[in-house]
């Protein structure tokens, strides 16, 4: 029985990521939202099962059917090896910090600035829930109003704590790459990012202005942000750099974050959960 609830989950999850829906491009709002339920749905909805089927062990019955070991031996393995991803990419993590931090260190302005040696033009968010600000030298020689916007749109990814919240989407997307649609889902998501934070930062500084910037970064390639970094031009999104361009020329647009209400599929993915009470 167990079995087989893991195989309804498994086809749930394969089914949602089978087709992806075609959004309209400035409906950001339904965009963001939609693309988070499509990548997080299906993982939490398997990662739900695997404890269920833990928690009610490999003896026993459901419903008058008997447990085995080979479906307990599976979720464990699953949980497993979701739990070594998670321990990888903490470590991986951390030593982008460590390195991150034998940077030297000014203010500017009022803001921390941990300043690399190069000149190619780099300025980033390093961390987790407390990210460093990492400049490049090469950075700090443009002019000051670009410098100003380039820091704008970095300190909108502090705001919204998008280091801390990828690291945890990065480790459910190596978890379930099996799982179609999961790269595109995950550039998706990415591009909102930079659009989120291209919003934020437009409210601040002149759009115009922003877009300059982000021209004059993303030409410069020489460093590329990983997974721990919040960019204004990271290469990910490269490919969609008109999108950004014209959103941030277009009328003011907003991306908020997702409504209570948008939330309450979580509680659908928590069902397998509810599994448990049936185990005798």
């Amino acid at each position: 029985m167990h079995l087989l609830i893991i195989l309804v989950a498994l086809v749930i999850a394969w089914s949602l990521r089978q087709h992806l829906p075609v959004l309209e491009m400035s409906n950001w709002q339904q965009r963001f939202e939609r693309t988070l339920f499509l990548f997080l749905f299906p993982p939490l909805l398997l990662l739900m099962t695997a404890i269920a089927v833990l928690c009610m062990g490999p003896q026993g019955q459901m419903v008058g059917l008997q447990a085995g070991w080979f479906s307990y031996i599976l979720a464990a393995a699953w949980l497993g090896i979701a739990a070594f991803f998670c321990l990888k990419l903490g470590w991986q993590g951390w030593q982008a910090i460590r390195r991150a931090r034998e940077c030297p260190k000014i203010n500017f302005e009022g803001t921390d600035l941990r300043i690399l040696d190069t000149e190619a033009l780099f300025a980033a968010q390093i961390g987790f829930w407390q990210p460093e600000l990492v400049v490049s030298q090469g950075l700090l020689k443009i002019s000051r109003e670009h410098l100003h916007s380039v820091l704008t749109h970095e300190q909108a990814h502090y705001y919204y704590r998008d280091t801390f919240w990828f690291f945890w989407l990065s480790w459910i997307r190596d978890c379930t790459a099996w799982l179609p649609n999961t790269n595109a889902l995950w550039q998706e998501l990415l591009i909102l990012r930079e659009l989120r934070a291209d919003c934020w930062a437009a409210q601040q500084v002149d759009p115009l202005l922003l877009a300059e910037s982000l021209l004059m970064v993303v030409s410069d390639r020489t460093l590329e942000p990983d997974i721990f970094c919040a960019a204004l031009a990271s290469y990910q999104v490269g490919d969609r750099l008109e999108q950004r361009i014209n959103a941030l020329l277009s009328p003011p647009y907003d991306i908020t974050e997702p409504k209570l209400q948008s939330w309450s599929w979580f509680i659908f993915a928590c069902l397998p959960l509810f599994t448990v009470v049936l185990h005798s």
